[in-house]
């Protein structure tokens, strides 16, 4: 037993010394395996044992993806702090809050140098911001200032760039550092690594700028806009591309791309990827290498054939028959596919990593766009598709509302920049992103005026709420002194004996005094005589006085029952963003003048509601008052009967929708508009008819069926009027209607003691 176990000791003995001299090296290699792979990714890539496995890439391009056009991450740091000097900037930080509080937010641009070109697009945003209700003409009222040195392309390589820009900046005295300074951006960097360097020092100024990489953005302080083209409207802008009645449940194509393939450098890997989503039967993905001067030097074997299948689709048929459209980054994040997109009602579907989206502060794009990652291309497909029907048409509108509200012009684009820092300075008075997010859009929801949804005009139906239930009665008297005309009387009774209302005011638009206290008839509510300045604007003012949401604007000429006034009132109670209202106009567009006209024709037809009788929300005065600019409001004080048109069209451009005419027992007479003077005999004066100066399809100019030269240069000037008002709305909000709602039973052959309304049938 004991030679037994002697043997197996020296067998196992001599097995372990044979084993350790034929493959001691091999056994010192794999025991320091684990431990060497543990320290392999701490500091990845390092591999186990670069003499077995050679490396063909250096681990900096590695980290980059296989591009070695594309910048490390130490590069990008580097050019980063040296382009981003503050980069710790915020508002509180960097601004000077102080230059806000004396004179509201007033933004300035500096006078344009004779000798200083700019590009067509700098000149747009020079013009939206000094055409509109921003601009002060002293930079000493100014909280904010504009460069008016072209910043928009830094590429060194454009013909567009401006050299020197830190010298000229320098010799700017209210430059101060960038303090209080906003600079616009759609192009920086250059070939091959397109990073983000301006060629000067920004210094304290906030960044509007396109193709915004996340890492060099400053939150709460710096602004990412859009890329847009120089083509891109000036104001109005074309309306998308997705109508009421033309929604189909499904395209012909589920997901399309057609565009630039990068051959080589930064970009070029995720659009070379592109081709291989392609089925050629729901998903179109087509690219060409034709761009550039030297394409065909770099060109693949893949060009000549993605060149001829390129030239098979067209561009603008896929974006009209797809469902989701992809928008990979360029050369730079972004690109004008974007806009394009969204104008198209096609959903983006985003391949660049490292944008931060424009507007992205206000905006929610998960709600408009689909976000991917450029290294899971191959995975777009399948997510897409299971995305359900009805977020996809719920994506849709999304990104009709988006581009209309803010991405449609140039105007809305630079406005959009200065609402969100105008937010910033008075954080407790700022849009909730619903306001942002939802209809009308946060240009048109003042927070001057609340920030309370229930207080708007827009949004009763969706939380379930209504207006409130009295009105106030707004007269806008142009009596002569001392004596009151048997017109306003009779309307002031009418007026105080409908149960809804809550208050008559009239605003006195006289230079004398109004009648004393005891001239004025006694009333079952507050009467209240408002000294105006003259002026037909002043009817629109928002008068602390007004406290109901409904207000009822008048004229002293106006004849209605309190029957009438009382059904308009729940009517508009159903319709509370709408002006409902008695008289009625309507526009045209006449072929042969190629403007448009004006009429009081009776017609099929009618886009505005005279607000000499008519209901609407008291935002409105505010909305006229604060959100159009002084240019507009001096239009119409020039003009006469140019305040209804402009209140019709600006709630038209808020709501997309068309007035609402109520039926009336007596057909509307028109007076001439008086403003300051009020002689004796004013009020008196002979009242214009109601026949069409320039019926329908003929020239505007050919004025008739008017009383006297004086009504015919009325509806001249109204026309006019309506002219210059599609001018700077850059297109035509008026929105035309059949309808005129009437009470039930009205008119129907039965007991009078059935019908809610009877006195509107009495002649």
């Amino acid at each position: 037993m004991q030679t037994r176990k002697k043997y197996i000791f020296l067998t196992f003995l001599a097995s372990w010394l044979l084993l350790f001299f034929f493959g001691g090296d091999q056994l010192r290699y794999f025991s320091f395996f684990s431990r060497r792979k543990a320290e392999a990714r701490r500091n990845w890539p390092r591999w186990t044992d670069q003499s077995r496995l050679k490396s063909f890439a250096d681990p900096e391009e590695l980290q980059s993806d296989g591009d070695p056009s594309l910048p490390s991450p130490r590069e990008r740091r580097a050019a980063r702090l040296s382009i981003y000097k503050n980069s710790g900037c915020r508002m509180e930080t960097c601004f000077d809050f102080s230059r806000c509080e004396k004179n509201g937010f007033k933004v300035f641009t500096y006078p344009r140098e004779r000798d200083q070109p700019l590009s067509e697009s700098y000149s747009k945003i020079l013009a939206s911001i000094e055409r509109s209700r921003y601009y002060p003409p002293n930079p000493a009222e100014a909280c904010l200032f504009i460069l008016s040195i072209d910043t928009l392309d830094r590429d060194h390589l454009s013909g567009q760039y401006v050299r020197n820009v830190d010298e000229k900046i320098r010799g700017f005295p209210l430059w101060n550092g960038g303090r209080n300074h906003l600079i616009f951006n759609l192009y920086s960097g250059t070939w091959p690594n397109y990073t983000e360097d301006l060629g000067f020092d920004i210094g304290q100024a906030i960044l509007a700028k396109a193709s915004f990489y996340t890492e060099n953005f400053r939150p709460g302080f710096d602004i990412s806009i859009p890329l847009f083209s120089k083509d891109h409207p000036q104001r109005g802008g074309e309306r998308g591309w997705l109508y009421q009645d033309s929604i189909p449940p499904k395209k012909k194509y589920l997901l399309v791309f057609k565009g630039k393939r990068y051959l080589t450098g930064i970009g070029s890997g995720t659009r070379n990827a592109l081709h291989h989503i392609h089925n050629g039967k729901d998903i179109v993905s087509l690219t060409t290498c034709k761009h550039g001067k030297d394409w065909e030097k770099h060109k693949d074997m893949r060009c000549d054939k993605d060149n001829v299948d390129y030239e098979k689709f067209d561009y603008q048929e896929l974006l009209h028959n797809s469902t989701f459209c992809i928008v990979p980054r360029g050369r730079r994040l972004g690109s004008f596919r974007f806009l394009e997109a969204l104008q198209a009602a096609c959903i983006p579907v985003l391949l660049s990593d490292g944008w931060e989206l424009p507007f992205a502060e206000a905006i929610d794009w998960s709600k408009a766009a689909v976000v991917g990652n450029e290294r899971l291309l191959l995975q777009i497909p399948s997510a897409v598709r299971c995305i359900h029907p009805e977020r996809v048409l719920a994506f849709q509108q999304q990104t009709q509302f988006l581009w209309d509200a803010y991405f449609s012009s140039v105007d809305k684009i630079v406005h959009t920049t200065l609402e969100i820092i105008k937010d910033r300075l008075l954080p407790h008075r700022s849009r909730s992103r619903f306001l942002w997010n939802t209809l009308p859009g946060g240009l048109l929801a003042l927070p001057n005026f609340s920030t309370h949804l229930g207080d708007f005009p827009f949004y009763y139906l969706q939380h379930g709420s209504s207006p409130s239930a009295k009105f106030t009665a707004f007269i806008r008297a142009v009596s002569p002194a001392g004596s009151l005309s048997q017109h306003i009387l009779r309307l002031i009774q009418a007026v105080s004996g409908s149960q809804y209302c809550a208050q008559i005011l009239v605003l006195w638009s006289c230079e004398k005094p109004p009648p004393p206290s005891g001239k004025w008839p006694q009333t079952t509510v507050p009467l209240t005589v408002i000294q105006g300045r003259g002026k037909l604007s002043d009817r629109f003012f928002p008068y602390v006085a007004i406290q109901t949401d409904a207000v009822l604007s008048l004229d002293e000429h106006t004849s209605l029952s309190t029957s009438e006034v009382d059904f308009a009132f729940m009517v508009w109670r159903s319709f509370p963003e709408r002006i409902v209202g008695f008289p009625t106009r309507s526009h045209f567009w006449d072929p042969e003048q190629r403007r448009w006209g004006y009429t009081s024709k009776w017609t099929n037809e009618i886009s505005i509601v005279l607000t000499a009788a008519a209901f609407y929300h008291r935002y409105y005065h505010s909305l006229f008052t604060e959100f159009l600019p002084a240019e507009l409001r001096e239009l119409v004080d020039g003009l006469s009967a140019c305040e209804d048109i402009l209140m019709n069209v600006l709630v038209a451009a808020v709501t997309k929708l068309p007035p609402i005419k109520v039926t009336q027992q007596k057909q509307h007479k028109e007076t001439v508009s008086q403003q300051v003077g009020c002689k004796d005999g004013d009020a008196g004066s002979p009242p214009v008819g109601e026949q069409s100066p320039s019926p329908p399809r003929s020239p505007p100019a050919k004025v008739k069926g008017t009383v006297g030269t004086a009504g015919g240069r009325r509806f001249s000037q109204q026309q006019d009027c309506l002219n210059q008002l599609v001018d700077w709305f850059g297109y035509m909000p008026l929105v035309s209607s059949q309808l005129r709602l009437d009470p039930v039973l009205f008119k129907d052959q039965v007991s009078v003691l059935r019908k809610k309304y009877p006195r509107l049938e009495k002649p």
